[in-house]
């Protein structure tokens, strides 16, 4: 492939074990992942005029993400997003999974698959690295011995494919997510919310104050979560949540697996932006609400505060084993899961 090229380093040790990252060029596009969380720690762009940021939000070495609230470029699973209580039952077994967001269960439990080291299978050919880890029967209380990767590949147009697949030896449920957070200014240009954002989305699904989804799939039509058509993401920011913010599921209005476009998103002042392309029936659209509450320090020393990067998070609904109305998230053995990504970048991005 021209203009392509993986490197490797090891950066560091998390229980005694090397942590190895790998950098992906492609086109305009060099991207750096880590085997800890299979983490997406760092996206190069350039602007317009040619100037080169990373624009997604992060720190600097493995330990941060460990001490650090939240999930910054991981992959999350088994089941990403809320279980409400922790519950569901699966062929006819009620299973209770460890709570670890108030009395509810979120992105897989501690540690989840972004908590974790996984091992790296570079492919220089294909100029992408496969990340693979083992999730034993019996994980978190989740039934089934799982075999999950997720592959980065940048290709020679510079574009980012993620794939996240995973089988399974016995009936589970899976959601596996890509949990990274977008600054298209760069990731120390402070708050998103000039940005602009479009998602095809005609529904979303009503929650209680909790998060947890009432069973409920209303139209965006008038509400906050309308993003049919590009807008700045701070228009309507303040009535999204009684705090602020937005962290719901919307909700695709045709759903067949295959992969079309999701969104698509922009920073006037820079022209960097992206069209974001989904084989799944939703998308949690997050803008990192909690470092309102809790500024953190990311990479080369940025404070990361209000609003600071958006989350578009291509998915299954939350506590979706508790709601037979919505797309099954069963994996049984001889099928196989695939959450496919794609982002098509841009450095001159119309609005």
């Amino acid at each position: 492939m021209a203009n392509s090229a993986i490197e490797h380093e090891v950066i560091g040790k998390i229980d005694g074990k090397d942590v190895e990252a790998y950098r992906i060029t492609g086109g305009e596009t060099t991207i750096e992942v880590m085997t800890y969380g299979a983490i997406l720690t760092r996206v190069l762009r350039p602007d317009r005029n040619g100037k080169v940021e990373d624009i997604v939000l992060g720190y600097d070495d493995p330990a941060s993400y460990i001490d650090n609230p939240g999930n910054a470029g991981a992959i999350c699973g088994r089941f990403s997003n809320r279980i409400n209580l922790g519950k569901f039952t699966l062929e006819g077994k009620d299973i209770q999974l460890p709570t670890n967001s108030g009395p509810h269960h979120l992105h897989g439990g501690l540690p989840g698959y972004g908590k974790r080291l996984w091992q790296a299978e570079p492919n220089a050919e294909d100029n992408s690295v496969t990340f693979r880890m083992y999730s034993p029967d019996g994980d978190q209380n989740y039934p089934g011995t799982v075999e999950v990767t997720a592959t980065y590949r940048v290709d020679c147009m510079g574009s980012l494919e993620l794939t996240m697949e995973a089988t399974t030896d016995k009936t589970t449920i899976i959601n596996i997510i890509y949990h990274g957070y977008w600054n298209l200014a760069g990731h120390a240009s402070g708050s998103v919310e000039d940005q602009q954002l479009c998602i095809l989305a005609d529904r979303y699904t009503l929650v209680t104050p909790e998060k947890i989804p009432t069973g409920e799939i209303v139209p965006v039509k008038g509400t906050p979560f309308d993003f049919n058509k590009l807008h700045a993401i701070g228009d309507n920011i303040a009535d999204a949540w009684p705090d602020g913010g937005y962290d719901h599921n919307l909700c695709h209005a045709v759903y067949d697996g295959k992969m079309r476009l999701t969104a698509k998103a922009a920073d006037p002042a820079s022209g960097r932006g992206f069209e974001l392309y989904s084989n799944q029936p939703g998308v949690q659209f997050y803008t990192a609400n909690h470092f309102k509450d809790q500024p953190t320090k990311g990479k080369s020393g940025a404070l990361y505060e209000t609003y600071p990067g958006f989350a578009l998070e291509t998915q299954h609904y939350p506590d979706s084993p508790n709601h037979p109305e919505f797309p099954s998230v069963v994996l049984k053995p001889g099928e196989t899961y695939s959450n496919r990504m794609k982002f098509v970048f841009s450095k001159n991005m119309s609005v």
